[in-house]
């Protein structure tokens, strides 16, 4: 079985009745939004974008806390054996600065990290505030992110370079947050799991 992960689109009038959404099944399956591998979400997206309507503002708040509630049941199993990543795709500002602080502080303390890729020209200045790289993040009421969860990569600065290099900056800091996370749970590494190769019985000539 292959790798299977939901993907969620934000901006946009959506059928039937074309009313703005900020998150949706990009397969029109609330209910099921998983896609089969990458394979499967450009797929998704390629069949979803003739029927909707791109629309802002640019609110990436209801994302976040979509992506939350998963990972707000896993960390309530004590366990939390299942870690989320969500990466954002945006070619605009995000518009919901305030809720989406808010929801990334709340998120700060669950079993998940959030990266965001800024994609086109736009002025991603604001973005960076997101990121926490220059001290922690705090919601406009004051208080703190847990934990540094987020990671903003301007897509323009490697479009020139080799596909791992974007891919490495994306995923530079997702290692040390679910390390942190999980030393802040108290949840140790379980024990590594060895596979004994099966044996054939060999019969005596």
């Amino acid at each position: 079985m292959g790798t299977r992960g939901a993907a969620f689109g934000f901006g946009a009038r959506i059928p039937p009745n074309f009313e703005v959404s900020h998150d949706f099944a990009i397969n029109f399956d609330p209910e099921n939004p998983e896609c089969e591998e990458i394979s499967g979400v450009i797929t998704s997206y390629r069949r979803c974008l003739p029927q909707i309507q791109l629309y802002g503002p640019t609110n990436v708040a209801p994302i976040i806390n979509r992506v939350a509630e998963p990972a707000q049941r896993e960390q309530s199993t004590g366990q939390a054996t299942k870690y989320s990543v969500l990466l954002v795709l945006t070619d605009g500002v995000v518009s919901d600065m305030a809720e989406t602080r808010t929801a990334i502080v709340r998120a700060s303390r669950l079993p998940m990290s959030i990266i965001i890729v800024g994609v086109g020209n736009a002025d991603f200045s604001d973005m960076r505030l997101l990121d926490g790289d220059e001290g922690p993040l705090r919601c406009p009421r004051g208080v703190p992110a847990a934990r540094d969860i987020v990671q903003f990569v301007p897509f323009r600065d490697f479009k020139d370079a080799a596909p791992s290099a974007l891919a490495k900056c994306v995923l530079a800091e997702v290692p040390r947050q679910v390390v942190e996370y999980y030393a802040s749970q108290g949840i140790s590494p379980g024990a590594p799991r060895l596979c004994t190769p099966a044996t054939t019985p060999s019969s005596s000539p």
